[in-house]
């Protein structure tokens, strides 16, 4: 994203590209580092323990920009965070000819648990203001401690538990219910519950059966998709973090995918930067926040097909009770 400052900043593109990966010294395979994913797999099955993992960079800046601008001191920062274990690390690119600028970081696999995020970040005086930021990339690297394939976008995952009397204490108090979406850990998680509604988890793992059984499982499977999609929008959205101008900023891992295919249909017409700043204004103020509920669960049912589900559900039900009636 864009955030607006009151002062001159970067038009141009700004890039980052994991150039290499050594784990303790040893090259990483080329294909853990996937660059239209911007993503890098640090998983090594032969290799589960390990202290180090050094990052090579490189990355462009629009260099005629920074040649006419009003600023000085201009530095690129590599800025590698996790904010699972309130990780932080940052390295001071090279500059180079071109507007190339080159660099490494490193990573701890002790101070790091699952994904961390890798930004870049250029910093300029201005008007006698030190390293005022007047640019940086739009999207930012996973580094995945966890993955062996280097994939952005990861699934809901999907648990059968009994809420009643299964292990999980925090599940009991929703026994009744029957299933949860938690959004706390790094992957969201869709709990089903086994003995809330009978059959219910059978019919959904099931490929088989009637029409109707077919039609039912599509609805409840619906659903559920239409649940997760609204409360990993109200998680992404509930603890934005900001800039030191009160800019909102892009999380990142799962909530950054779901703002960026759920904000279009929430905030309709506008920029993402300024999709997100109205989103985060509205819901602290509190004006418009219940007109935005509406759109979240249109944007929230788009995305599960429920409108399309339900609608081959009636017209079963229809075709049912013609039939009966001849």
């Amino acid at each position: 994203m864009r955030p607006v400052y009151a002062y001159p900043t970067l038009i141009g593109d700004v890039d980052l590209n994991v150039v290499s990966v050594a784990i303790d010294g040893h090259e990483l395979h080329y294909s853990k580092v996937s660059k239209p994913e911007h993503t890098v797999a640090l998983h090594e099955t032969e290799r589960a323990h390990w202290e180090t993992a050094r990052l090579n960079l490189r990355a462009t800046v629009p260099e005629r920009e920074l040649a006419d601008g009003d600023w000085t001191n201009v530095s690129c920062l590599a800025v590698l965070t996790e904010k699972s274990t309130n990780a932080r690390t940052t390295a001071r690119l090279t500059r180079g000819p071109g507007g190339v600028w080159t660099g490494a970081i490193e990573l701890s696999h002790a101070r790091h648990a699952r994904r961390a995020s890798l930004a870049l970040t250029v910093t300029a005086d201005i008007d006698g203001v030190p390293c005022r930021i007047i640019g940086g990339t739009e999207q930012d690297w996973f580094i995945d401690i966890t993955s062996s394939k280097p994939v952005r976008q990861r699934d809901v995952d999907i648990v059968e538990e009994d809420f009643r009397d299964g292990p999980i204490e925090w599940l009991k108090p929703y026994k009744d219910s029957a299933w949860i979406v938690d959004t706390s850990a790094d992957i969201p998680r869709v709990y089903l519950n086994t003995t809330a509604v009978e059959g219910l988890v059978d019919l959904l793992n099931s490929s088989s059966g009637s029409s109707e059984a077919k039609v039912l499982r599509e609805m409840a499977a619906s659903q559920i998709a239409q649940d997760a999609w609204t409360a990993m929008f109200h998680s992404a959205v509930s603890n934005l973090e900001s800039d030191d101008d009160g800019t909102p900023q892009m999380p990142g891992g799962w909530r950054e995918a779901v703002l960026r295919t759920m904000l279009p249909d929430v905030i309709p017409d506008r920029q993402l930067t300024d999709a997100l700043y109205e989103i985060e204004r509205q819901r602290g103020d509190g004006v418009g926040w219940s007109e935005i509920q509406t759109r979240i669960q249109y944007a929230a049912g788009k995305r599960s097909q429920l409108t399309r589900k339900l609608t081959v559900a009636v017209r079963s039900v229809h075709q049912s009770d013609d039939r009966s009636q001849r």
